[in-house]
């Protein structure tokens, strides 16, 4: 295997099946005409929905596939190249443009939608296939009838939406993606730093790289991430108060489907016996170390018999796929299809946004298209995170093939089943793979890489909800919300520094946290209110479903792809039904936790026992 991933031999993605480049003349004649589709259904079906109801939602998709055909363009296209002037000006001015004109002309169509009469909609159910396929789609958006304001102010909210707080969080990725960290003779950027800290085998430049992280942070940019919170956290205020949400988390509960209470045993679940079975599992990774404390940089420290070779990108691409060939021919087939038809945008890049990522959409004439963003190291981690990526991938492939533009993006906290479900399916398909070679140090750093993932996706992100509640105006019991304040990056530091030890252990328990304070200052899900509970929610969703499969035996694998067709129809008590689970206890979460977290760390034990690690 190579030694270093050489970023100009790794694949690019092709976006030509959308655009050739931003000054394809095909960009300004689509926007034309969507300019002129979008004026052509307010102009018909404005004041009539009650009797044009199926051919106005037809349209509506029609404009939803356009538009989402150049959004989706040019936010690719600005992921690689986020320095770039000319991509920015262009990706801008098509954004006020459609706002501009959805605020004049689609406006009424939600609003004209939720006062329709029961009556008429029924009618509508049993005589109109179209509307009757949408009813999942129309139900929900009524579920916010009394949320809505009045017409004039919900078109002035839409028109002024470019220039929101989400624009703070848009400057925020750039701001990042400039951030250069002097690190022994090398400069780097905040992915190359990540990846030191979460694979070196170095204690020392594991603890040498978190420091010059922390301190990259401060100063300006710390300052430039906390006047960014404080800008979504009070526009949303404003905003919740206007329209009459209950708390700063009833919006994004009910988009994603999800009773407050089921979000808040969830919470309560992850804090008492996620945060419980974590402390136990870091104490044993101490022990392999050789350390009587962790710092934080030892948090995910691969153990000192783990094979941190790179893994080149063609190997991982095999290793993937063999994984989904172990489960699934349907899916194996669509993940293929991302590698042959240059889908993924893999090296690390200065210019390119960080993390990973993927984005699907319906184009024009119903096609589903699907892309991923990586940055590839060639780490084990990276691996995982392909699976998992291509996870969402196959999901946005099979709904938008089953629902359609309106109906194939399922809320945030089940998109992340399919990406969990991929990622587990490639780490028990290594998993057999090492059993059968009889390699028990090597099935060890398999799975207690696993458990720093599992870690990290359920427990570390309920430890960001909770810093988000408490930004947001929650108190420090998670009883009672207030108005968010403006906080300094001091308070912020205290605040992030609370809410781990919440999870992890009072300082010197098990991690000290010296040079940790500044992290949550280069994390871009806060700019996104209560994005990140779905993660621990899609994790442990998916978890209690894999446990099923034994059980459910040739019946799981239609079951499981009839869900991911489901795209947004569903809620979760709906999706789970045919599994035989229930979400609305927090038995289901316990189970859920003990299932994955609980039984992974009592292999790890086992087998760290018989190496003759106590």
């Amino acid at each position: 295997m190579a030694n270093t991933i050489e970023s100009t031999d790794l694949t690019r993605w092709d976006l030509s099946i959308l655009y050739s480049d931003i000054n394809d003349p095909r960009l300004d004649s689509d926007l034309s005409a969507l300019t002129a589709m979008v004026k052509e259904f307010s102009h018909t079906y404005k004041g009539k929905l009650a009797e044009l109801l199926g051919g106005a939602i037809q349209d509506y998709a029609e404009i939803e596939m356009l538009s989402g055909k150049i959004t989706s363009y040019l936010f690719l296209r600005e992921s690689t190249d986020l320095t770039n002037a000319a991509i920015k000006a262009k990706h801008a001015g098509f954004q006020r443009q459609l706002s501009a004109i959805r605020g004049e002309h689609l406006t009424f169509f939600e609003l004209e939608l939720v006062q329709l009469g029961d009556n008429t909609l029924k009618a509508f159910y049993e005589r109109d296939p179209v509307v009757s396929k949408h009813r999942p789609w129309i139900e929900h958006i009524r579920t916010f009838k009394r949320h809505f304001l009045s017409e004039p102010v919900e078109a002035a909210l839409v028109k002024r939406s470019p220039f929101d707080s989400s624009s703070w969080g848009d400057f925020f990725d750039e701001v990042e993606a400039d951030l250069n960290f002097e690190f022994r003779g090398a400069t780097k950027n905040l992915t190359e730093m990540m990846h030191v800290i979460a694979e070196s085998k170095d204690a020392a430049e594991r603890a040498e790289a978190l420091h010059c992280v922390n301190g990259g942070l401060a100063g300006p940019f710390a300052k430039y991430a906390a006047q960014t919170l404080y800008m979504v956290a009070g526009l949303k205020a404003v905003e919740d108060k206007e329209r009459g949400y209950a708390h700063p988390m009833d919006f994004r509960n009910k988009a994603n489907r999800i009773p407050d209470a089921v979000v808040s045993v969830l919470h309560n679940a992850v804090t008492t016996l996620g945060g419980t079975l974590s402390r136990r599992y870091y104490k044993l990774k101490m022990r392999h170390l050789g350390l009587t404390v962790l710092r934080w940089s030892d948090r995910n420290a691969p153990m000192p018999f783990a094979d941190t070779t790179v893994i080149p990108f063609d190997e991982a691409a095999g290793i993937v796929t063999s994984s989904y060939e172990s489960f699934s021919p349907t899916l194996t087939s669509i993940v293929k299809g991302f590698f042959a038809d240059h889908r993924i945008d893999v090296p690390v890049m200065k210019e390119k946004r960080s993390g990973a990522f993927n984005s699907s959409h319906v184009l024009p004439g119903g096609k589903p298209v699907s892309y991923t963003l990586m940055n590839y190291l060639g780490s084990n981690r990276d691996v995982m995170t392909l699976a998992h990526e291509l996870g969402h991938g196959v999901h946005g492939i099979l709904a938008g093939e089953a629902q359609g533009p309106l109906m194939f993006h399922a809320p945030i906290a089940y998109c992340e089943t399919a990406s969990v479900f991929g990622e587990m399916t490639t780490f028990m398909f290594l998993k057999e793979r090492l059993i059968r070679a009889g390699d028990r140090k090597s099935l060890l750093a398999l799975i207690m890489a696993k458990i720093d993932s599992t870690i990290n996706t359920v427990v570390r992100q309920i430890g960001f909800s909770n810093f988000e509640r408490r930004i947001h105006g929650m108190d420090e019991s998670y009883t009672t919300w207030t108005e968010p304040k403006k906080h300094s990056v001091e308070e912020l530091d205290a605040i992030w520094l609370k809410t781990a030890q919440e999870l992890y252990g009072q300082d010197g328990d098990i991690f000290t946290y010296e040079n940790s304070e500044h992290l949550w200052a280069y994390i871009p899900h806060f700019h996104s209110p209560f994005y990140v509970y779905g993660y621990a929610f899609g994790e442990l969703l998916t978890q209690s479903l894999y446990a099923q499969r034994e059980r459910l035996g040739a019946s799981f694998e239609p079951l499981y792809l009839d869900l991911l067709r489901s795209g947004s129809t569903k809620d979760v008590v709906e999706l789970l039904a045919p599994f035989g689970l229930d979400a609305r206890n927090e038995a289901f979460w316990r189970d859920g936790i003990t299932v994955s977290l609980g039984a992974l760390i009592e292999e790890a034990e086992q087998l760290s026992l018989n190496m003759g690690v106590r």
